[in-house]
């Protein structure tokens, strides 16, 4: 095929990576007009760019309702769980191989350049592009800290005494949510250039290859544009995974609160949105007049309660470099007169990362504020805090007032509880699903704010490489931590039901999760999915819905791909001219109903579901409607009768009416008495702004 496109120019190295185990592909260097015509051969599926993806960056466990004695099987230490990350770094505590047998007899997987153990059982890594950054490690060893993090939230160790600097020690020890599982790890992302879809493919092919049980993949694009399903590398690996049985845990992402900020919706996909728990940090400002605000940052520095000279970022732009005041108000890297905010405390008006800022051009601290939301405690590599605007106008106000004069300290942080949890991050991505919005996405949350895990102790905390703070355990948020906790639930799933497919593990995972609070989230089931995972039930649902790789092939035709491609991808004889283009979404057999509808326009819509008794041998479940009373949802049959573990019954749910608002939420859950199976049901309009009605 290369050799089609190139001509006498084609050369063997074109070829710079080749598909070979799990699925057929393959990377080259091509021009878009090239590219082009790759797209047009008969036996192409997709052609995309090697975009670069992003890493979406204990007591969360006791949190959710999963103590450390939880039932358990030995079956756990059997599972093997595919991390495509970072990397790991093999000395922790966290991943000790101490009182491990012999890996299972089905692991096919390998170490490269790596020393395993019996915990560690698999570490490869993949730079196809051969692009490395100085402080790149060529191994699976893991020089970012991320890996390790997200691994060791997985199955790590139990680890007494875990804690950053003192805070998070309350529970006394970090654990993962199997801590007998096996690990094998896939380093896809560098610091040279992120995550590439290229080596996203090759570390896919590999761990289905490899024999993992469950892939959890804390990565996803740097913008919120939707590519087809077939284009993303992400959604691609996750179909060949289910194929052979294995379930992918994914992220949402980084990108909220806006709507429709998810990188990858595909139905097969375990989509994580990232929610919070009893713990949060609050960080002190006081003003040289006595006046003391409170802000959120994880400051682990003391600054003594001395004083010091306070300065506003746009006071001081570095001209010499090439910014003014507009720019330097913000405070970016570089953008500092690093003689005028020396030994000062800066006031900036935007919330960056602690890379974009680094050392603030030696500045003692920084102050900063804006209209955006503050519930990311990002610890930087100065003492920092954010404020809510209208305090950080008062702390302006002073500052000019007080002209030359104005001083200020920082506190370290306080460890506080949080009453509201749990809810969703405000930078948590959202739903809806632009690609098919009659499927709801983000599909679950999880625990992924204040987070305590393993870390790389070559990584600084703020992973600013002149901060000299190193240690074991960090503490950091985002739906990248949230993603792992529900790898665990899913692994722990496994343990008890090594036959349930994919599709049936996520079911357990949707129907028996905590509903969560839309009074404190609006953007209702668009943040939550389902709701807060809950491990013990899911191991134990009552009743799955079912979907196997037939039934995703009907809904690829209903979304538009053609017969000869689908065959590519099947391997068999596959055929999407049968296929009801218009009626196969809404008879997808997932665990939550999700309508897109026209504002004021009456509609009425029929689905159907089938789901499988795994609960009591003979059981009979009724029905239960919750729904706001525009809406008529009627299901039918409305009792369902079992007569035996395995047999199924399928019904029919109808929703009739007009909606006025939003989004309108509801549920549907059948009850025998002993479980109650939920699912979420959302009918939403064209474009998901306020006002909202749930119930």
């Amino acid at each position: 095929m290369a050799k089609k496109i190139l001509g006498s120019n084609f050369k063997s190295e074109a070829i710079l990576h080749s598909y070979k185990k799990s699925f057929n592909g393959f990377v080259m260097k091509l021009t878009e007009e090239e590219a082009e015509m790759m797209a047009e051969m008969e036996d192409v599926v997709s052609v995309f760019p090697n975009k670069k993806n992003r890493l979406h960056t204990t007591r969360s466990w006791d949190f959710i309702g999963f103590p450390q004695q939880v039932k358990r099987t030995n079956i756990e230490s059997d599972i093997i769980v595919g991390v495509l990350d970072s990397g790991i770094w093999p000395e922790s505590q966290s991943f000790s191989d101490k009182g491990f047998g012999l890996p299972p007899n089905k692991w096919k997987g390998s170490c490269h350049n790596f020393t395993c153990n019996r915990k560690i059982i698999g570490a490869k890594y993949y730079n196809i592009e051969g692009s490395y950054d100085k402080d790149d490690i060529r191994s699976a060893r893991d020089s970012n800290g991320h890996g390790s993090h997200v691994s060791s939230t997985i199955a790590g160790n139990v680890v007494e005494s875990a804690s950053l600097f003192g805070y998070a020690s309350g529970s006394g020890r970090a654990r993962g949510g199997v801590p007998s599982a096996r690990i094998a790890v896939y380093k896809i992302c560098w610091s040279s250039n992120g995550c590439g879809d290229a080596d996203i493919l090759a570390a896919f092919d590999d761990a289905i290859h490899d024999g993992v049980d469950v892939i959890s993949i804390s990565v996803g694009g740097s913008e919120p544009l939707p590519f087809a399903y077939f284009e993303d590398a992400i959604n691609i690996g996750s179909f060949h995974a289910m194929k052979r049985g294995i379930l992918t845990s994914n992220s949402a992402n980084n990108m909220g609160p806006d709507f429709s900020s998810m990188t990858n919706y595909s139905p097969w996909l375990l989509s994580l949105a990232a929610a919070t728990i009893d713990r949060k940090f609050l960080t002190k400002v006081q003003l040289g007049n006595g006046i003391t605000l409170e802000g959120v940052s994880i400051n682990t520095f003391n600054l003594k309660n001395k004083m010091f000279p306070l300065i506003y970022g746009g006071d001081a732009p570095n001209t010499a470099g090439g910014y003014n005041s507009s720019l330097s108000r913000y405070c970016y890297k570089n953008s500092l007169n690093k003689h005028l905010v020396k030994g000062k405390i800066v006031l900036c008006e935007s919330i960056l990362l602690p890379t974009e800022i680094e050392l603030l051009s030696g500045a003692v601290g920084m102050i900063h504020g804006a209209i955006s939301p503050k519930d990311l405690p990002n610890n930087y590599a100065v003492p920092s805090t954010f404020l809510t605007l209208r305090n950080f106008k008062l702390v302006y106000s002073y500052s000019v007032s007080m002209r030359n004069n104005a001083t200020a300290t920082i506190f370290k942080s306080d460890e506080v509880r949080d009453s509201l949890a749990p809810y969703v991050a405000s930078f948590s991505s959202r739903g809806p699903n632009p690609i098919t919005p009659n499927i709801l996405k983000p599909d679950l949350a999880a625990p992924g704010v204040n987070i305590l895990a393993a870390w790389s102790p070559i990584s600084p905390i703020s992973e600013v490489k002149s901060d000299k703070r190193l240690v074991h355990y960090n503490i950091i948020s985002g739906t990248s931590m949230a993603c792992p906790h529900a790898t665990a639930a899913a692994a722990y799933i496994k343990s008890f039901h090594s036959n349930w497919s994919p599709a049936m593990i996520k079911s357990a995972l949707l129907t028996t999760a905590i509903p969560m609070s839309a009074t404190l989230n609006p953007e209702a089931e668009f943040a939550y999915g389902a709701g807060l995972i809950n491990p013990i039930k899911a191991a134990n649902p009552g009743l799955v819905y079912d979907i196997n790789e037939a039934d995703y092939v009907e809904f690829l035709c209903q979304e538009g791909i053609e017969t000869e491609k689908l065959r590519i991808l099947t391997k068999d004889h596959s055929s999407c001219k049968k296929v009801a283009k218009t009626e196969s979404v809404y008879d997808l057999n997932l665990p939550s109903i999700a309508l897109y509808t026209n504002v004021s326009s009456y509609f009425t819509r029929i689905f159907h579901r089938t789901v499988m008794n795994v609960g009591s041998a003979t059981s009979t479940y009724k029905v239960k409607v919750m729904c706001p009373s525009f809406l008529d949802i009627q299901v039918r049959p409305d009792t369902l009768w079992f007569e035996s573990i395995g047999q199924k019954k399928s019904f029919s749910v109808i929703i009739e009416g007009s909606i006025n608002v939003a989004i309108a939420s509801g549920s549907l859950i059948w009850d025998d008495g002993t479980f109650q199976v939920r699912s979420p049901i959302v009918v939403f309009s064209q474009s998901p702004v306020p006002p909202f009605i749930f119930l």
